[in-house]
């Protein structure tokens, strides 16, 4: 175990001086819905499928699925709908403090949410339903708990959760827990989890924050928030590494129940939309069923949240197809060594912006290519080859490229869906 640190370029990740990829799991109900023997064999999956980091609510996870395990951080008569802020409930950290402990021995870094945005006032969250609202006075303490804690295993501490910062009464909510975790514990990583679409941060707090996490989200339209956020982000605050903690999730229907479901490949395309696009530090993944535990013959959904479609079963969507998808991409990039990816996609002449591209610094080039056309680029290529990789099969094809006044056309590539072009020297 060690604690991350940012890189000295500020775009990415050390761990013990030494490169990481923050390749997160969404699976926020931990704490609440998962049992040992489950948390087990989770475990070992996603470590077997390559993922490092594991982010987890501290407190219950609203749009969870309703849980058999009894245990909630506060005394509650209702189930945990309505917590007693005055009665802790150690058994629930107890357990918790556990199973962060088989984590860390698996190898994985915790991110930690604080306070998710519906124990906060004045966020969009809390004017849904404010039964859980936490007091003002009650917020110091809290942090202070969770650092108590959960400080001895090194986590990253998610400040916000899924939360915008509209109104005073969020900020000063936020104010107080950023800066309570900041004096307990000086040396750990500190973010926020922002709402989907959003790139308002207060800029108060931009000097506690070590990265920033955004989200392009579940709903249907507005995916190209996967690339456009990072651009914006990266325009509007000073220089620090940028992940996508939120992508569209496997399987996951669209929000406010519209019809239709994000399948494997728009998945992978809302990872590489990120990437190429200023978020190269990692990117988390969540497959509809794991972030909010679904079991079977269990009530599917809380009345809270958005709306989803219901979900799988867990033991169902942690074999989804994408979570290997996405351990593929952690594989490649380490592989190769590509550990800092500078956005070009300015480059692309193609008449779209699903087309993306960044550059290495040791001048290769890597393009996110959504289906079959021939990519022209805006620079002489001369001298390097072509290959494109199957991101379905990983079955790979050397390209056909021409160079000519200034611009390079690849050919079209003869698979049937998206690929990963790489430009590299011969």
């Amino acid at each position: 175990m060690g604690r991350l640190e940012v890189n000295r370029s500020k775009n990415g990740f050390l761990l013990n001086d030494k490169p990481f990829f923050y390749l997160g799991d969404t699976v926020w109900s931990a704490f609440t819905n998962v049992t040992m023997e489950e948390w087990e064999y989770y475990l070992k999956r996603r470590k077997e499928q390559g993922f490092t980091v594991l982010q987890i609510n501290t407190m219950p996870q609203w749009d969870r699925c309703m849980s058999d395990t009894g245990l909630y951080p506060f005394a509650t008569e209702d189930d945990g709908q309505t917590f007693d802020y005055t009665r802790w409930n150690d058994r629930y950290y107890e357990n918790a403090a556990s199973m962060c402990r088989m984590a860390v021995e698996e190898g994985f870094q915790l991110a930690l949410v604080v306070l998710w945005l519906n124990y906060v006032p004045g966020t969009w969250g809390s004017k849904i339903v404010d039964r859980n609202v936490m007091p003002k006075g009650f917020v110091r303490e809290y942090a202070e708990k969770i650092v108590e804690i959960f400080d001895q295993f090194q986590p990253i501490y998610v400040i916000s959760g899924d939360t915008d910062f509209d109104t005073p009464e969020a900020v000063e909510h936020y104010r107080i827990a950023l800066r309570t975790v900041c004096e307990k514990s000086p040396d750990s990583l500190k973010t926020m989890h922002i709402r989907r679409g959003y790139d308002t941060i207060p800029e108060e707090f931009l000097p506690d924050m070590d990265f920033y996490m955004f989200q392009s989200g579940h709903n249907r339209d507005g995916q190209d928030m996967a690339y456009l956020l990072p651009a914006k982000i990266g325009e509007k605050y000073p220089k620090k590494p940028i992940i996508n903690a939120e992508p569209c999730y496997e399987q996951m229907g669209y929000s406010r129940k519209l019809y239709g479901r994000f399948r494997t490949e728009s998945i992978r395309k809302a990872a590489w939309h990120s990437l190429l696009s200023g978020a190269c530090a990692g990117v988390t993944y969540g497959a509809h069923g794991i972030w909010n535990w679904q079991k079977i013959n269990k009530k599917k959904n809380s009345v809270l949240g958005e709306g989803f479609d219901t979900s799988f079963p867990w033991e169902e969507a942690i074999q989804f197809p994408g979570a290997w998808d996405y351990g593929w991409i952690r594989h490649f990039l380490e592989v190769r060594k590509i550990v800092e990816l500078l956005p070009a996609s300015e480059l692309i002449l193609n008449d779209t912006e699903d087309i993306r591209m960044a550059v290495t610094p040791d001048d290769r080039c890597l393009l996110y290519v959504p289906c079959s056309t021939r990519v022209v680029i805006g620079k002489d290529l001369s001298g390097c080859q072509v290959q494109a990789i199957d991101l379905e099969t990983k079955r790979c094809a050397w390209i056909e490229h021409h160079t000519g006044e200034g611009q390079t056309v690849i050919e079209m590539h003869p698979f049937g869906g998206d690929v990963l072009l790489m430009v590299e020297p011969e």
